[in-house]
């Protein structure tokens, strides 16, 4: 570890910001220009993507994780410690961003020359806005040769109200214009607001688990100071720690000896050993002059996508049930309940913001937590229209099919829907809107954000763009069209429950909610990809669609053959009839008491739409 450090800036002279923009448009690269403009960090110990600390992040060339770090810079004389945050450009990961908005004062909003405004870029905007912060935008990638920057400049200036004439250009891979953009986030950017002299309050804004000294935990103090050996109380969890060290990034972690006043961000030790008592978003004052009120937390994260998580191979439940834990306070933003499964065993349900989500989650308990898992399709939330056990009708809301009440007994399924925005090439126009289209989508609006890009509004069933949609949207426009979407609510529709039954047994991780209209089409689809996937067995292995009693779909999975009559070379017919009729009987013998192997691919295989 570094050697302990001072601080050398008021609160007049600290600026906390943070870095949002759409994915891929550079901000991560412009994070590590920044460094390097800082004398942070140099040519020899460069990296990029300095600030995404995953492997998961660079090989997916994605961040993550908001990583925050202090760094100086000299601006009219003065020294500034300018206080960072590099948040993810994703739509799953938009809680991380709204946390990061909650620590600042600025933020620096980075649209891509070639791309312009993205559906990211407008829904960034609105959260920064929200949180009544000061915007620099910053046009990057200036130096390529599909680069237009003034034409840029003038979108963010009709789309998003920022005057064009504040636009600062840069090329993060080059440099140019980082000195400007450092000059103008300390002109610009207000200091911090604070009274070091109130009782202490300070913002959870993130954590992690260190296997040495507990949860570290990182705070922006608003009001009051902090020092080593200070009792501190987490207002939230209601338990008292003593700090044992404080800290900055810069960007590993360095200790700070001199007490932190309002304005600062940075990370601290307490002898934290259990996870349940550091909530994000909650409070931090001192336990013998207590502030008057907790600070505003977070709005909590709603999941949308629910898939369950098994232990597989040699890893224990226990085992997986620790990981979950201790993942679970690095991201706040999943949430997990136990389960269980006739199929599977013990296991845990998780709830995620999105599939990339839930797919970054899967990876990092694997990687992370070394255990090997298998994982259920994923679902949507529904809420079900229903007579209750006292007979009154009531409202429950079901994350799994298979807890879906008697048919008899449901009055109405309804299913969340999406507010989607759409950006697009103009001539991949009619391609999109026959897929939104075939995903059961309404059409709302359509506007013109320059003269080869469009905005297409739709109102979208959540469970119709979880999978797949993605991947057919950025295949249509040639990886030019970009999405946002937020959940506006619930509505009814024709939703039935279809049961997919091996070997005569439904399989409850396999049974799914598909509109009526749809029901036999992915059924049969559905079929032939579990033939696919499911090994042939000893016997035969019929499976089937069913939507109550009726079956709308079957598929049979032959059984391993054997010939049974070659060590027969003559003699009459009826030796070999003997012998088939005993393999026939041994075979049905086989078909009630066998058990059928069904491998992951075949989870995933119900979320294929077959389009």
């Amino acid at each position: 570890m570094a050697t302990p450090t001072h601080k050398t800036a008021t609160a007049a002279h600290i600026r906390n910001f943070c870095i949002i923009a759409h994915i891929d448009h550079g901000k991560s690269t412009l994070a590590d220009r920044m460094l390097q403009g800082t004398g942070v960090m140099n040519e020899r110990n460069a990296r990029e993507q300095t600030l995404d600390n995953m492997d998961l992040e660079r090989e997916r060339g994605i961040t993550i994780k908001a990583s925050a770090v202090s760094v100086d810079h000299v601006w009219n004389g003065q020294t500034y410690e300018l206080n960072f945050i590099d948040t993810p450009g994703h739509v799953d990961f938009h809680y991380e961003v709204s946390r990061a908005l909650a620590a600042c004062e600025g933020a620096v909003l980075v649209v891509d020359a070639t791309q312009g405004v993205e559906a990211q870029t407008v829904a960034n905007l609105y959260k920064a806005v929200d949180a009544d912060l000061e915007l620099i935008p910053v046009i990057n990638k200036i130096d390529l040769p599909s680069a237009q920057p003034e034409e840029r400049a003038q979108q963010v200036e009709d789309v998003l109200g920022l005057d064009a004439a504040d636009c600062i250009m840069t090329s993060a891979k080059s440099g140019v214009g980082v000195k400007e953009l450092l000059d103008a986030i300390c002109d610009r950017f207000p200091a911090p607001q604070g009274d070091p002299e109130a009782p202490l309050q300070a913002l959870i804004f993130d954590a992690v688990y260190d296997d040495y000294r507990g949860v570290v935990v990182y705070f922006r103090i608003i009001n009051g100071r902090m020092k080593r050996g200070d009792r501190i109380l987490m207002m939230g969890a209601k338990r008292t720690f003593q700090v044992t060290e404080l800290g900055k990034f810069r960007p590993q972690m360095v200790k700070v000896d001199d007490p932190f006043e309002a304005g600062d961000v940075g990370y601290m030790v307490a002898a934290i050993k259990t996870l349940g008592d550091v909530n994000i978003g909650d409070t931090i004052t001192l336990d013998t002059a207590r502030c008057d009120e907790a600070l505003e937390g977070y709005e909590e994260p709603v999941p949308m996508v629910y898939c369950d998580f098994y232990p597989s191979g040699d890893t224990q439940f226990d085992e997986l049930r620790d990981a979950i834990a201790r993942l679970h306070v690095n991201d706040a933003s999943y949430n997990y309940e136990p389960t269980n499964s006739e199929a599977l065993g013990s296991g845990f349900r998780c709830g995620f913001l999105g599939m990339l989500h839930m797919d970054i989650i899967q990876e990092r308990l694997e990687r992370e937590g070394r255990v090997s898992v298998v994982q259920t399709a994923p679902t949507v939330t529904y809420e079900i229209d229903c007579i209750g056990k006292g007979g009154e009708r009531e409202m429950i809301q079901i994350t799994n099919p298979a807890e879906l009440p008697d048919p008899s007994k449901v009055k109405a399924i309804r299913e969340p829907i999406v507010a989607a925005e759409i950006i697009t090439p103009t001539g991949s126009i009619g391609d999109i809107m026959k897929l939104c289209d075939s995903r059961r989508g309404v059409y709302k609006n359509q506007k013109f954000l320059a003269d080869d890009r469009q905005i297409l509004e739709y109102d979208l069933p959540l469970a119709e763009i979880i999978y797949d949609f993605f991947d057919k949207l950025k295949s249509i426009t040639s990886g030019y069209g970009t999405m946002d979407y937020h959940v506006t609510g619930f509505k009814q529709d024709e939703l039935v429950k279809m049961d997919v039954l091996v070997n005569g047994d439904a399989v409850e991780a396999l049974s799914l909610i598909v509109h009526r209209s749809k029901a036999e089409q992915r059924g049969r689809h559905l079929l032939k990809k579990l033939k696919e996937q499911i090994d042939r067995h000893l016997f035969e292995i019929p499976l089937q669609a069913a939507l109550g009693g009726k079956i709308i779909a079957r598929e049979t999975i032959k059984s391993v053959g054997k010939n049974v009559t070659a060590k027969c070379y003559g003699g009459d017919v009826s030796r070999k009839r003997k012998l088939l009729e005993k393999q026939k009987k041994g075979k049905d013998r086989m078909k009630r008491i066998g058990t059928v192997d069904i491998p992951q691919g075949a989870f995933m295989a119900v979320l294929d739409s077959g389009e």
